[in-house]
């Protein structure tokens, strides 16, 4: 399988290029950049060095068409809108890291993207990237919309409450903490080091985008009706994201009735972790822990008091939230195991 990544030169891209270089299933033939054309990969990623001879190409459809069986479209919002059409056309499967093609009714777009989906037709085709909820979709989908990395943490922390009924679907409030890479490579005045570190800016406050998605994803899970408050924050992390998410029961519920619906649903699921440890520094997800890897830290604590049920997932944004969904999502698409290529178990101390 020949695959490709356009626009590898931001960090999705090269957290994708570092794993799919050495996947045993694949051979990463083509990476884009217009910026970068003609330059050693490594001279944009310098942690490749020795890892890779190739170069950066200007993104020339015939020559993607002529070398990539998949690939990975890893642009900023709306620049994926017109070429994914051009890349169906061509035989070549997509898996679209952007939000362009993360929405099934197209007027979600207008509603949180302030702009229109030129090829609705295509979403009704796209299938969500979270391999827990839609793994026999995506088996045999020609175009994937990766997930954001916020809204992965959040939704897979919420999906067996939602699913098992125990919530109340219109009190939820994911309280969410994210790295500085979840900015991109270009830095903003409020991105930028000085500003940001020290400190934790609450940004997107209400209304946030990732909320179409969570609710989108939620709401297949049940036929009452979900809505959910998101409210992110910048923290002093390069990599990582903390959900923490305010439920409340309808009923008292206890500990070891809360884990079996964990267990129920992500018995199987090689890349969800439970954690909820009496002893020792990481007794709850902590997003650190996660750093490199592709698994999904889950865990919570009950409230009796007020019927709060208090849910904590991490990932690293780059991984899990990116790149490595976008990787699992692809072993999937080809046949292979899922976890080819995401043996990684992360690093520590970090």
């Amino acid at each position: 399988m020949k695959v490709g990544v356009i626009g590898g030169s931001g960090y999705v891209g090269g957290e994708l290029i570092r794993l799919l270089l050495p996947h045993p299933k694949v051979e990463l033939t083509t990476v884009t950049s217009r910026a970068n054309s003609g330059e050693f990969i490594f001279t944009v990623h310098p942690n490749l060095r020795a890892a890779t001879q190739l170069k950066f190409t200007p993104p020339n459809m015939s020559q993607i068409a002529d070398n990539c069986d998949l690939v990975f479209a890893a642009m900023p919002h709306g620049k994926s809108l017109e070429l994914v059409p051009q890349l169906l056309e061509t035989g070549v499967k997509v898996i679209d890291m952007s939000a362009d093609y993360r929405l099934n009714n197209p007027a979600d777009y207008d509603k949180w993207y302030k702009w229109k989906h030129t090829h609705p037709e295509l979403l009704e085709e796209a299938v969500y990237g979270i391999p827990e909820l839609h793994r026999e979709e995506i088996k045999n989908a020609k175009l994937i919309g990766c997930p954001g990395c916020m809204s992965t943490a959040t939704i897979l922390g919420l999906a067996p409450l939602v699913k098992a009924g125990i919530i109340e679907k219109n009190r939820i409030v994911a309280d969410v903490k994210i790295g500085s890479s979840g900015a991109g490579q270009k830095p903003t005045v409020a991105s930028h080091h000085p500003e940001r570190a020290g400190g934790v800016r609450p940004y997107k406050v209400a209304n946030h985008r990732h909320v179409a998605e969570v609710e989108q994803e939620l709401n297949l899970l049940t036929d009452e009706k979900v809505k959910v408050c998101f409210t992110p924050h910048a923290v002093n992390m390069i990599r990582g994201i903390l959900s923490t998410i305010h439920t409340f029961v309808k009923e008292p519920i206890t500990d070891k009735d809360a884990w079996k619906l964990y267990r129920g649903m992500y018995k199987d699921e090689h890349f969800i972790r439970f954690v909820k440890f009496k002893k020792g520094p990481y007794q709850l997800p902590n997003p650190k822990i996660t750093m490199g890897s592709n698994f999904v830290d889950i865990g919570f604590e009950v409230d009796p008091r007020t019927r709060r049920m208090i849910v904590f997932s991490a990932i690293d944004n780059l991984m899990r939230g990116a790149s490595g969904q976008g990787v699992q999502c692809m072993n999937i698409m080809i046949g292979c195991d899922e976890t080819t290529g995401l043996e990684c178990q992360g690093y520590h101390p970090m």
